[in-house]
């Protein structure tokens, strides 16, 4: 708009460019190029005022509308509109300020906050309530900056949202690191309370990220990513918490982006194995089957075990990926072991997120089909929690499967929260002991009760018994005693690979029987 005006006035003043009107008209279009490179604060020249008062007034009332109309712009591109709280960008401008005034050996405070299962409120509510909560959260986050204001004094604390459910708060000056921990237990303790959504109770919790200024870093950047380093930490614990930043746990956390950026490309470099552990019956001493376990042979750090990689690949997605690569991999032996005249059972773990996949349940058949393989040989695992809350849909599947041949166990049974109820409905053969159920039966009364108690449970329910993980003859007398029908672990034999597993086997129910 001001070119259009240029180019008038400089035709106007170009028809009569020795008169006192095109001297003014010349000085407006200097105006005029001023504002267009967005210098809004010179005044109109005063030759204007006073040759072309009528258009010298139309022009400020015209400068003073898109001023305010950029003012407005630039207020609203710095706050939230949902929470009203200051955004990203208006975040890091007030902070860097604050950071750039702070005074040598003052203490500041980074948290980060990221709210629990705040998806779920979106996935079942729709967004507009998901918003609805958001404006609540912030406003507990307000209710425990404003107390910590009125306990501690000092300067006011800067409360925004990032994006998402994500929020972050920085203190200028805290007297010390336990003032911050103290903050990020309110927060966490604030958060977890109920909120009251339409008619709805809504349970969410907080993770709270902790980094401390000088202590881990003394720029924005800086204390923004070591805040959000331990807000993923404190997540990764279960959330609900806070975690404090520390070195060690950056290391932890750039190995954990050099195992996901590895793993994408692992399973075409063929950097996965199988190990086999038997399973023995505690009745006959006879192996009965093995369990597939993964192992990754890391180029730069060799065999790597799963628990350092699978908690990973399942965040990331890729264990649906890695799945496959195993399915195949059982069919592909069970179909060798078959020709052989091998016919023992060989279980592999199935994820989560693979049941959450609509062709998994055909994808599992036709991999055995294709390869010539009975699903009388093929037993799946799943872990409990995943037993416990798939679908009904899910649950027939895997009846399905079933009735067709394939055993079906339920993994680290006592790790998480059984319904009895669906324990005692499941399509079920096999139930497996957590290791950490029976690591004391040997020294504590209590465990054995426990234990007893567990394996009448399961076998009340018709399945059998196995236990993991079973480091000592003792340990298997005990269990024998009990009633468990199978067990697995090193006082028998330790994973292996094919060759040796197949070679061990052929002396498989005389080892047994020395042992049992």
């Amino acid at each position: 708009m001001a070119g259009l005006f240029c180019l008038l006035v400089a035709y106007i003043a170009s028809e009569r460019p020795n008169s006192e009107g095109a001297r003014a008209l010349s000085a407006l279009g200097d105006r005029l190029l001023a504002v267009e490179q967005g210098d809004l604060t010179s005044p109109t020249p005063a030759v204007v005022r006073e040759k072309l008062p009528k258009l010298a007034t139309a022009v400020d009332t015209l400068f003073a509308e898109v001023r305010a109309s950029i003012e407005n712009a630039h207020a609203l591109g710095m706050y939230d509109p949902v929470t009203s709280l200051p955004n990203r960008l208006n975040f890091r401008a007030e902070a860097d300020k604050l950071l750039a005034g702070r005074s040598d050996g003052q203490m500041a405070a980074m948290l980060f906050v990221d709210l629990d299962r705040f998806k779920n409120v979106n996935d079942s509510l729709g967004h507009a309530r998901g918003d609805q909560l958001l404006v609540m959260v912030a406003n507990r986050l307000r209710v425990v900056v404003t107390a910590e204001i009125d306990d501690r004094g000092g300067p006011r604390p800067l409360l925004a949202r990032l994006a998402g459910d994500e929020f972050t708060i920085f203190f200028p000056e805290v007297a010390a690191q336990a003032d911050a921990e103290r903050v990020a237990r309110r927060i966490a303790l604030a958060i977890s309370e109920p909120f009251e959504l339409h008619g709805h109770s809504i349970d969410i919790g907080a993770s709270v990220g902790v980094a401390l200024c000088p202590d881990h870093g003394v720029a924005i950047e800086s204390l923004m990513r070591a805040a959000d380093i331990a807000m993923y930490q404190a997540k990764s614990s279960g959330g609900g918490r806070y975690c404090l930043f520390s070195e060690a746990l950056a290391s932890e956390h750039q190995r954990k982006i050099d195992t996901e950026a590895a793993l994408g490309e692992a399973v075409q470099r063929g950097e996965f194995l199988l190990a086999l552990q038997p399973q023995l019956s505690l009745t006959t001493g006879e192996i009965v089957a093995a369990e597939a376990l993964l192992r990754w042979n890391h180029p730069n750090e060799g065999m790597r075990q799963p628990s350092s990689f699978i908690p990973i690949a399942e965040q990331t997605g890729i264990i649906t990926e890695l799945g496959d690569w195993v399915m195949s991999e059982v069919a592909a032996m069970l179909s060798v072991w078959q020709r052989d005249g091998v016919t023992r059972r060989l279980a592999f773990n199935v994820s989560p997120r693979q049941l959450d996949r609509s062709d998994f349940f055909v994808r599992l058949r036709t991999t055995f089909e294709q390869a010539g393989v009975p699903l009388s040989l093929v037993e799946v695992e799943f872990t409990e929690t995943a037993a416990m809350h798939c679908s009904p849909e899910v649950l027939e599947e895997i009846a399905s499967l079933r009735r067709d041949g394939v055993s079906v166990a339920i993994d680290d049974f006592g790790t998480g929260y059984s319904n009895i109820a669906r324990l005692r409905s499941m399509p079920l053969d096999r139930v497996k002991l957590d290791p950490s159920l029976i690591a004391d039966i040997e020294s504590s009364e209590k465990a054995r009760v426990v234990v007893q108690a567990v394996v009448q449970l399961v076998k009340g329910i018709g399945a059998e018994v196995v236990a993991e993980a079973v480091e000592t003859v003792a340990q298997a007398d005990i269990l024998r005693t009990m009633g468990c029908d199978t067990v697995q672990g090193f006082v028998f034999a330790q994973p292996m690979f094919e060759d040796e597993y197949l070679s061990w086997t052929r002396n498989s129910d005389r080892h047994a029987r020395d042992v049992a």
